[in-house]
């Protein structure tokens, strides 16, 4: 799939503190990074899995109250063992937080017997007999970007005071665990994947700039080693790079990061693919600064003509990012005469 600027500032429809977040699940909707995640946790499993076969279910397991901190994204794809190929699922858990949930084990368990049962209910759907359910096995994976060290057990006996004579009716299983930021760069290149010289980046993110500068220019040296045929994994990393730099850099060390970039790749136009970045934040940044005031405006607007908001409107209000809509509302919340005149759209039709 060819990375076009318009995939690109699709996963700009988003507060900048989300970038954690979607950029991750960006970068590992391609399949050759989904393999150097693998390859770089456990080389032994990746030499089993055909990644040309793998294939993105379009599901979510985390619940909206905790997608501030975490999403998810699920793979299918053919498991080789032997003579014999069976379906597996990838299920990766990001997590960006910086703080350590030390219920990490019970909530990956959670996640995987909510796989199992839709599995289940799908099956009960389509009549299928019980004799023929085969529930599929999951390799999770947790990936996190957090910068507090992660010292906490990924297992339900982290977080229990159990007598040794019970452990054994305690469900365990292993997890794969990536802390990008407290991996040594040598274990995350050390397969030299494109996916884990941009982990490298990532590790520097808050760092000063010479630290950040110097991981750029490392990374970015492998990175333009890519054959032509890998040319479409060159241009999505780099793109994955710029919109690091600029969501999260200041703006006076943009352009010298940026043009470490560029140095190594002149005939992808990346001048150009930056500006276009940075002016698509630029108005993003603009028409939510809008909004926010006008979401304001309607509130006060709302206080002055009726006393006490609903905590409900209220709610609706701030979901609200449609300059043009909230322009709408304040003038029906002029003409109301009471606050039940009021009628808000189900959802924002931004």
């Amino acid at each position: 799939m060819e990375t076009t600027e318009t995939d690109i500032f699709d996963i700009f429809d988003f507060p900048i503190q989300h970038f954690p977040d979607r950029s991750a699940r960006w970068l590992l909707q391609d399949k050759e990074n989904v393999r150097g995640l693998i390859e770089i946790i456990a080389a032994q499993l990746a030499s089993h899995i055909d990644f040309t076969q793998l294939a993105q279910l379009n599901r979510s397991f985390v619940s909206d109250t905790l997608r501030e901190q975490e999403s998810d994204i699920i793979f299918s794809v053919p498991f080789r063992a032997g003579s014999e190929t069976e379906e597996l699922l990838i299920y990766i858990l990001i997590e960006h937080q910086s703080t350590v949930d030390v219920t990490m084990g019970f909530r990956v368990l959670f996640y995987m017997t909510q796989i199992w049962d839709s599995q289940r209910r799908e099956w009960e759907s389509e009549d299928v007999p019980k004799g023929e359910w085969r529930l599929r096995p999951i390799l999770p994976i947790v990936f996190y970007t957090g910068a507090q060290r992660w010292n906490s057990a990924l297992s339900l006996t982290g977080i229990m005071d159990i007598p040794d004579a019970l452990a054994r009716f305690v469900p365990a299983f292993d997890t794969l665990f990536l802390s990008v930021k407290e991996t040594a760069a040598s274990d995350l290149t050390r397969i030299d994947h494109p996916f884990g010289w941009l982990l490298t980046v990532l590790q520097q993110e808050h760092a000063d700039k010479d630290l950040i500068s110097s991981a750029l220019q490392q990374a970015m040296t492998h990175l333009s080693e890519l054959g032509r045929e890998r040319s479409e994994q060159l241009r999505r990393s780099v793109a994955y790079l710029i919109l690091l730099i600029l969501h999260r850099r200041p703006v006076e060390e943009r352009d010298d990061l940026l043009t470490i970039v560029n140095d190594y790749t002149d005939e992808m136009e990346v001048g150009t693919m930056a500006d276009a970045i940075a002016g698509t934040l630029f108005e993003q940044g603009v028409e939510q600064g809008e909004a926010r005031a006008r979401r304001a405006d309607v509130l006060k607007l709302l206080q002055s003509q009726f006393g006490d908001i609903p905590e409900s409107l209220i709610t609706q209000i701030n979901a609200m990012q449609n300059p043009a809509e909230l322009d709408t509302l304040f003038d029906a919340v002029l003409d109301a005469e009471t606050i039940d005149d009021i009628h808000l759209q189900n959802g924002d039709t931004r």
